[in-house]
């Protein structure tokens, strides 16, 4: 059986993915997993996450500044005024990924993302509810979905989000420290764990 740890380049353990391309290795130990609080990053995720529906987050991690430069730094109040003539736009940039319906999907989820903020005060509020008690977890990557993912799915299906499968929502959860999912023993869980024990839970401000 194939262990889900790797020594890294300064010989400590880390998730096996990591070193599977050259660009996750920051990644991995500066972003993922670490709690995410700011709307526009959350908004960034969770539209990056359906892009790489059918891609691999390699393709998607090498395009984000593309990305960020096409959809103003995913400022959802901007992206919601996008019309016909910024699809147009969009499917003609190299720089990210042409797929007609994740461009317009992104549009569409920022008049939601907007929504959300008039109703619970910031994104940060609504996700950071779905937050599932740690001690119901699995064992660290051996899931690709769960019931609290698929629970928030279903939420924001209802609310009219679109490219939100529960796949998609549970990698959007790892990534942006709704839960731990680094391996157990690699050395980048503890920092997480110690940042998420610090974290200040969003709360309903509106």
């Amino acid at each position: 059986m194939t262990t889900p740890l790797i020594d890294g380049p300064d010989g400590q353990p880390r998730c096996r993915w990591c070193a599977s391309a050259p660009e996750f290795l920051g990644y991995h130990d500066d972003e993922w997993g670490h709690p995410v609080a700011d709307d526009h990053r959350l908004f960034e995720k969770i539209s990056l996450e359906g892009f790489q529906s059918g891609l691999s987050w390699r393709t998607i991690l090498a395009k984000r500044e593309n990305f960020r430069a096409a959809f103003h730094g995913f400022d959802f109040d901007k992206v919601a005024r996008f019309g016909q003539k910024d699809v147009e736009r969009l499917l003609q940039d190299p720089g990210i990924v042409r797929h007609r319906g994740k461009i317009e999907a992104v549009i569409h989820n920022a008049a939601r993302a907007q929504e959300m903020v008039a109703r619970e005060g910031s994104l940060a509020a609504f996700f950071w509810r779905h937050e599932p008690d740690a001690a119901t977890l699995g064992t660290p990557q051996t899931l690709s979905t769960s019931e609290a993912s698929i629970a928030l799915s279903k939420t924001l299906k209802k609310l009219g989000w679109k490219f939100v499968g529960p796949t998609t929502v549970y990698a959007f959860m790892q990534a942006m420290g709704l839960i731990n999912d680094h391996a157990e023993g690699c050395v980048i869980r503890a920092k997480v764990d110690r940042a998420r024990g610090s974290f200040k839970r969003p709360r309903n401000s509106a």
